[in-house]
């Protein structure tokens, strides 16, 4: 966890995982992941959570959306293949090619291959803890219902723009690097979109470390993506109908505007 513009790092787990088909029939259009709290997570909250999604463009809308670029706040750019999970990251000169189900790749830096095994290991640990803390910055909405999540519903609040809202818990059990993190998130009473989040590096902090607006939500594809958090933007974030092959192959520098949808 960062200070100051604080950052989550937080397992981002897979969603294509298999659902038992008796549980997905239980959980309608939008089933959760193995390892979510059905049984200590509130009927309410699983219902809102439910609707989010459905805000969003709808969970067969989401599994679907295979390819997703976007920078973080304008420091490091990710373009992923949510299917296959092959990563491109791009950072202070440095370019790093992996697939984060198997967690092998490889890695440029300033032009240069790097050939030690142990700067490897490093240089590739570092691209996924970043994926895993951007990648949440971006996508949080879609992942209400993941392995490990336990949802609380704590009734009607307030953003910090007065707008009414739906008040989600979030708390995270074994699961991610920093698991005793908590997050409120707000959703809002008309739209059923997330308008603010709430974060707690401590599940037991009286008070959050930060609050931050998720504004300005617009379509890409056939599902709904934010960049707009308030005092920050993500930039160029987009999802692709399709990648260059050589943008999970080879260093060299991509054009992918063409591709964005």
């Amino acid at each position: 966890m960062t200070r100051g513009f604080a950052v989550k790092r937080f397992l981002f787990a897979s969603f294509l995982a298999l659902v038992p088909s008796a549980l997905a029939v239980a959980q309608g259009d939008n089933p959760p992941l193995p390892g979510f709290d059905v049984a200590g997570s509130d009927p309410k909250a699983v219902q809102i959570a439910d609707e989010v999604m459905k805000a969003l463009g709808g969970r067969k809308a989401w599994d679907e959306t295979r390819y997703l670029t976007w920078n973080f706040f304008g420091r490091r750019t990710h373009v992923w293949d949510k299917h296959a999970g092959d990563l491109r990251f791009e950072n202070e000169g440095s370019v790093v090619l992996m697939n984060l189900n198997t967690k092998k790749g490889r890695v440029w830096k300033s032009g240069q291959e790097l050939t030690s095994a142990a700067e490897l290991e490093k240089a590739l640990y570092d691209a996924e803890s970043a994926w895993i803390n951007d990648s949440y910055w971006v996508f949080m909405p879609y992942k209400l219902k993941d392995s490990g999540v336990t949802l609380k519903y704590l009734g009607k609040g307030k953003t910090e723009a007065g707008a009414s809202a739906d008040v989600l818990e979030l708390t995270f059990d074994a699961v991610g690097r920093t698991p005793q993190n908590k997050y409120h998130v707000f959703v809002d009473d008309q739209s059923r979109l997330v308008t603010q989040w709430n974060y707690y590096q401590n599940a037991s902090d009286p008070e959050p470390s930060f609050k931050i607006p998720w504004l300005d939500w617009e379509r890409h594809g056939r599902i709904l993506l934010s960049a707009n958090r308030g005092e920050r933007k993500h930039q160029d974030v987009a999802v692709l109908d399709s990648v260059p092959e050589s943008a999970f192959r080879s260093p060299a520098a991509v054009d992918l505007r063409p591709h964005f949808r």
